[in-house]
């Protein structure tokens, strides 16, 4: 069966547009859903739900919700199908549809038991009911389990996610986010509660009473200080009723493979197999590489000192240059060397050779939907901090949809070569007589974790290399 197409794309993007709802379409990813109503994060995590729900700080903006009768992502894709929209999808993805269509079924027969609607009688008494909770505790875990998926880079799980995402209905206490959006968010809130007891158990009230439902995207954890909270945090959501539908990379047994006190975190991993459904999207196939490249902003190996520069004004037009400062989370500040009309420009070393992290590249994506990025080197064991912030900065660009024009002493697959799992590593030829130890690589970097996301920022580069990406990244811009 072949990969999902969408047909007659333009009528669809024409008629949609004239009711005022934007569509993205071209990535390869998304062809399954190209005339699904386009998301747009809300970035600063305090604006209200368009279609009527109220402010919350996971609020992510969403299309105008149209009069149409849902039914679920399978029955979706079964309609496109039949209406000529879509060509069938491979026998994965419909796989792992049906799950989503599953959950999304027994979710609407237990839409009261769950406390879905935040309309209800019950819900319009939350802030009583999260204090009576304080004086008499109790537990109220979902009679619904939720959805673990988990596969190759390029394989859909985003897209999917979304799809049953979007076919949700809107009046449901709901959140679509990313992982590392959502890690930022909790901290911001634990910053805000110290001095309380429990401040988790307080930010895990919080989240449950805003969003029961929560679809995290790209669940990944690299961080101790990540790691070491998520048992508690989730143990109080999953106890507040909360129901996690989440996508990875990694199954729950390999998170955190080889992080700091790991076993610590391995409580959580029973809580998540206990609490959600585990599924694996089985296909070999990444969609994001078949993308064309005709248009893209990634130059390898320029011998030219300005080369980027160059490019960089050109971005910039008649407009003046200058340096910026971004502001971050709890009062942090980003200092941009060059920016201007929405661009901006950072040698290498200034954005991924300091300590900076997730809430920092959030920050810059806020105000600047493109950044030029001079001379990422070759990663290996003697800069593999960099290589982490550079995996982290993708992803958080990817995610927003931004633009990447940069310089690079290599192919994204070259980037990052020397760096493998314990798995690659052993599986290399043993040292015998005609291969001393002088012909190691001294510059291997044997790390599991960036192993394993080396693979999903190789297929993103690709992507956002694409002219469909870059038709995407147009849309958006257009839109704003």
């Amino acid at each position: 069966m072949r990969r999902a197409l969408v047909k007659s794309i333009g009528p669809i993007r024409s008629a949609i547009r004239h009711r005022g709802v934007k569509v993205s379409t071209g990535v390869a990813k998304r062809l399954l859903v190209s005339n699904i109503n386009d998301r747009i994060y809300d970035r600063s995590l305090y604006n209200g739900c368009k279609c009527g729900g109220p402010s919350n700080m996971f609020s992510r903006t969403l299309s105008s919700d149209a009069e149409v009768k849902r039914a679920g992502p399978l029955v979706e894709y079964e309609r496109r199908i039949a209406a000529g929209d879509l060509e069938d999808g491979d026998n994965s993805q419909i796989g792992t549809l049906k799950e989503l269509q599953r959950l999304y079924d027994e979710l609407v027969k237990s839409a009261d038991a769950c406390r879905l609607d935040r309309y209800s009688d019950y819900e319009k008494a939350g802030r009583s009911r999260w204090l009576w909770s304080r004086l008499m505790p109790q537990s109220s875990v979902s009679p619904v389990k939720g959805l673990y998926l988990y596969g190759g880079v390029g394989t859909g799980k985003t897209m999917l996610m979304d799809l049953f995402y979007d076919q949700l209905p809107c009046n449901w206490r709901k959140k679509r986010i990313h992982f590392h959006d959502f890690m930022l968010t909790v901290h911001s809130r634990l910053q805000k509660h110290r001095g309380v007891s429990d401040p988790l158990e307080v930010v895990a009230g919080e989240i449950s009473d805003e969003s029961i439902l929560l679809c995290l995207d790209e669940f990944m954890v690299t961080d101790v200080a990540d790691a070491l909270i998520l048992n508690r945090l989730f143990s109080h959501l999953f106890t507040n009723g909360a129901i996690l539908v989440a996508t990875s990379n990694r199954a729950p047994d390999n998170l955190y493979e080889g992080g700091l006190q790991r076993d610590l975190f391995l409580p959580f991993i029973a809580t998540l197999k206990e609490r959600c459904v585990v599924h694996e999207i089985g296909s070999s196939i990444d969609y994001r590489t078949r993308t064309s490249a005709e248009e893209g902003f990634y130059f390898v190996k320029n011998d030219s000192a300005d080369f980027l520069m160059q490019k960089f004004k050109e971005l910039v037009g008649e407009h003046t240059a200058q340096p910026h400062e971004v502001e971050v989370v709890m009062g942090r500040k980003l200092q941009v060397p060059l920016g201007a009309n929405g661009c901006a420009y950072f040698p290498f070393e200034e954005l991924c050779d300091k300590p900076l992290g997730a809430a920092d590249y959030f920050g810059l994506c806020k105000k600047f939907h493109t950044l030029a990025l001079d001379n990422v080197p070759i990663f290996g064991l003697h800069n593999r901090t960099a290589a982490y912030r550079f995996v982290t900065l993708v992803d958080v660009m990817y995610e927003n949809k931004a633009r990447l024009i940069c310089t690079a002493e290599g192919t994204p697959f070259q980037l990052f070569e020397r760096i493998v799992t314990v798995s690659d590593a052993q599986s290399r030829a043993p040292r015998t007589s005609s291969r001393s130890r002088k012909n190691d690589d001294y510059d291997l970097c044997v790390d599991n974790e960036l192993g394993f996301a080396k693979d999903r920022t190789i297929s993103r580069l690709t992507e956002m290399n694409s002219s469909e990406y870059l038709e995407q990244h147009a849309e958006m811009i257009e839109g704003k």
